[in-house]
């Protein structure tokens, strides 16, 4: 019998065949969560922000949400006026802040 180590072999399958292993012998396989799991939350109002490295570039940026809203700014101050204003649209979009009716 030899002391030295020798390579895996595949796992004999139970109609004779080989198959591979799935993972290696002491090798935990526990089935970890999904980590993009359903939580409920669904993304409904986004604001993108390109801001180019190089000086004298433009930035930009374009403001969507699920109401039907899609604006797009270029330039330093238009884009910094649509990020304020796509902030008050999120506080004021029925899709966001649902109303309460009175009871």
């Amino acid at each position: 019998m030899s002391t030295r180590p020798r390579p895996a072999e595949p796992t004999p399958t139970t109609d004779g065949s080989s198959a591979p292993k799935v993972v290696a012998e002491g090798v935990p396989s526990s089935v970890r969560p999904d980590p993009r799991a359903n939580d409920g939350r669904r993304p409904v109002a986004w604001l993108h922000i390109v801001a180019p490295p190089s000086y004298g570039a433009s930035p930009s940026v374009r403001s969507w949400c699920s109401c039907g809203r899609d604006i797009f700014a270029a330039g330093r101050a238009r884009v910094l006026a649509l990020i304020a204003d796509h902030a008050e649209h999120r506080a004021a979009c029925s899709r966001l802040t649902p109303r309460r009716e009175a009871a």
